[in-house]
């Protein structure tokens, strides 16, 4: 009996350790985007007046690029104040509610310290592969923390590589590298858009961002497009579900 437990747990954790790898091989093709981001926001970073220490640490205790590039623009314009920094940086994650939320179902079956760590390695890319993931072969708590943590190491490394070449890089913008960031997420968005409830979604998000960004203040446009399409996408869900 305790043989065949011991092969069970060691079969158990070969394939922890197979979905781990699988976790960092899957975020390859998004590295090409979260690299130069990064490097972008460690230049930044002390184009802004913070030192090479702290623009490091920004991203090592951070780890939200949306977020940090606000509050290094905030810093650059005089706004020191870190309850202002703070609540402002908290308004832009806001969206993390909701992916915490749908994920909660499968963090909330692991240990607190896994559930602690996940929570806060949670990003945009992070929920996009591990939620493709879900969709194809059913969550993997292994596969979750290898994408996790390949996104974190490669955004503190390339953070610290901007940092190194701030002296010889002044302007990144004027190198095009404000654009990686959305060339990740499109990559991301193409192939998910395979049914006619998943593009209408996407248009209608779209069309939330863009009026939101007009008429709302502050970065309300996101959490009002993330509200948005999922109210639709549950909507059509339901109807399509009845109608069946």
């Amino acid at each position: 009996m305790e043989y065949e437990q011991a092969t069970l747990q060691a079969s158990k954790t070969k394939i922890d350790h197979q979905e781990f790898y699988q976790g960092i091989i899957a975020t390859g093709p998004i590295l090409l985007g979260i690299i130069p981001f990064g490097i972008t926001c460690g230049i930044m970073g002390l184009t802004a007046g913070l030192t090479q220490v702290e623009t490091v640490f920004m991203s090592l205790l951070v780890f939200a690029g949306a977020s940090q590039f606000v509050a290094i623009t905030m810093i650059a314009g005089g706004i020191t104040s870190w309850i202002v920094l703070a609540m402002t940086a908290l308004l832009v994650n806001l969206r993390h509610l909701l992916m915490g939320a749908s994920l909660a179902q499968y963090m909330i079956k692991q240990t607190l310290p896994k559930q602690l760590l996940l929570s806060f390695l949670l990003t945009d890319e992070a929920y996009a592969v591990t939620t493709s993931r879900i969709y194809q072969k059913g969550y993997s708590a292994a596969y979750h923390l290898g994408v996790s943590l390949s996104l974190y190491f490669s955004w503190v490394l390339s953070t610290l590589a901007g940092v190194l070449a701030g002296s010889y890089i002044s302007d990144p913008m004027s190198w095009g590298l404000d654009f990686a960031m959305p060339a990740t997420f499109l990559v991301l968005l193409f192939p998910r858009l395979k049914c006619r409830i998943s593009i209408i979604v996407c248009i209608v998000s779209a069309l939330l961002a863009v009026a939101g960004s007009i008429w709302l203040p502050g970065k309300w446009y996101m959490i009002t497009a993330c509200v948005g399409a999922t109210l639709i996408g549950g909507l059509l869900e339901g109807v399509q579900k009845y109608e069946k």
